[in-house]
């Protein structure tokens, strides 16, 4: 199992909504982590004791617990935590179940320099390349690591130095052998330049590329248009948009989704409201990241599901508490975005599942909104089939910044307390979900439709 660091720019797998990080994710901690951490809190200072209450936390855990430790030490702002992350990488590779991982070695890297702890660095720089000498293949995919490495931890150094090495190995290969190499050595290098601010250099680098004979992929093209939007610099970031669109690559959700979040970290709701038209006018369907994204830059949304005792418990009465741009971007969002809500209801004689993994908590909560509209209107219709169960998935907190507390579950709760519904924590297998008879939960659904505000 390898770690969770992937970020910002690594399109197949991830799409950061409302901010851009720069270093590596913080990742959610496993029950015994938090144990760990909360003994060497204790130990600060005394050396000996951590590197011992490190040896024992990885000796008895398997291997996906202590790798997420591990994940944490290294993406941790804390230095007391990140200076641990070498120990506790040390004691790994110890296991029985360790296998050498460029990724993660690379990772350890970047973190050891951003500590400053350089001749670590170069340590493992240097066991490293000595393990891979006989497969220059894999010798130069490591160096393409290092880059995607160094640049999420922000180190420009870093980032030049593994390129250098990089073209100076890839000078001594075959045409053959020098083709996909060469590519991979661009996108990583296009993408860390975008993740250290310098899309202009990158932009750069995709003229280098294509004058050497390669066409810049759609990975190029969305790395630049995110590296001009992180920084605010729109009229350039439509620009390469439209090379993109001009080089065959079609305006498609993922793209739309780097631009309004783009333009929401800068509080362009105006812009986000004309982007989400264009989608709809393009035909580009949304996704969840496109709700993570729109609703993430709301303020006043943000603001209200801090309270959610308070919050308004039907879309036309939080529409009424937004303010002009807001409202007009969540109107958009769904009547727009109705297949989200489809997607993620799946509907049967037996069960009606919503499922909302992957959802920040204002995609939660306005998608909570419209399961309530879309179930009133199923039943109100009467020519649908009535579930014997009806469920609100919101998973156990697994993901979450504290594992185990889930925001959603603690949201979907407050809601279902204050609109008195008939659907409860489940048990057993059931207890990340909200159940209820099908029946009831429709009775319920006519009861707050027809009732007045006095209700809730």
């Amino acid at each position: 199992m390898l770690l969770h660091l992937t970020v910002a720019l690594t399109w197949n797998h991830q799409l950061p909504t409302s901010s851009f990080p720069v270093t590596a994710t913080v990742c959610s901690l496993s029950k015994k982590g938090h144990r760990l951490l909360s003994s060497l809190d204790a130990a600060t200072g005394d050396t000996t004791t951590s590197h011992r209450l490190i040896q024992k936390f990885v000796a008895s855990s398997s291997k996906s617990v202590a790798l997420n430790a591990l994940s944490h030490l290294l993406s941790s702002d804390i230095h007391h935590y990140s200076s641990l992350a070498l120990p506790m990488y040390e004691r790994i590779t110890e296991a029985p179940w360790f296998n050498w991982n460029p990724k993660l070695v690379s990772t350890v890297i970047a973190s050891l320099e951003n500590q400053g702890r350089f001749n670590a660095a170069e340590t493992l720089i240097l066991e490293s390349s000595q393990r891979l000498a006989s497969r220059e293949r894999d010798l130069a995919l490591f160096n393409c690591h290092l880059i995607d490495s160094y640049s999420k931890y922000g180190s420009k150094r870093g980032v030049f130095d593994s390129y250098a090495r990089l073209k100076k190995l890839l000078s001594g290969f075959s045409s053959s052998q020098c083709s996909s190499l060469n590519r991979q050595a661009f996108e990583s290098m296009i993408n860390g330049l975008c993740m250290l601010d310098l899309p202009c250099d990158a932009e750069e680098m995709m003229e280098q590329m294509r004058a050497e004979g390669f066409n810049p992929s759609d990975f190029e093209f969305r790395s630049v248009v995110l590296g001009y939007g992180r920084l605010g610099l729109f009229s350039e970031m439509r620009r390469v948009l439209y090379r993109m669109e001009s080089s065959g690559y079609n305006l498609d959700t993922i793209s739309s989704n780097i631009v309004l979040s783009s333009y929401g970290a800068h509080g362009e709701l105006s812009q986000m409201v004309s982007w989400i038209q264009k989608m709809k006018d393009s035909n580009v369907p949304f996704s969840i990241r496109t709700y993570n994204s729109v609703l993430n830059s709301c303020p006043t949304i943000m603001s209200l599901l801090q309270e959610p005792k308070f919050i308004p418990l039907s879309i036309e009465e939080l529409i009424e508490k937004l303010q002009r741009d807001e409202a007009l971007l969540v109107k958009e969002l769904i009547i727009g975005g109705s297949s989200v809500l489809v997607e993620n209801l799946k509907w049967g004689s037996s069960e009606a599942r919503l499922d909302l993994h992957g959802m920040h908590l204002g995609t939660a909560y306005v998608l909570m909104l419209q399961w309530m509209e879309e179930l009133k209107t199923r039943f109100e219709a009467g020519n649908t089939v009535i579930p014997a169960e009806i469920k609100v998935v919101c998973g156990l907190g697994k993901h979450s910044n504290v594992m185990g507390k889930s925001p959603v579950k603690a949201l979907v709760s407050e809601m279902m307390v204050r609109l008195r519904s008939p659907m409860r924590i489940g048990r057993k297998n059931d207890i990340g979900c909200f159940v209820g008879r099908g029946k009831a939960v429709r009775d319920w659904l006519f009861l707050v439709h027809h009732s007045d505000s006095n209700l809730i």
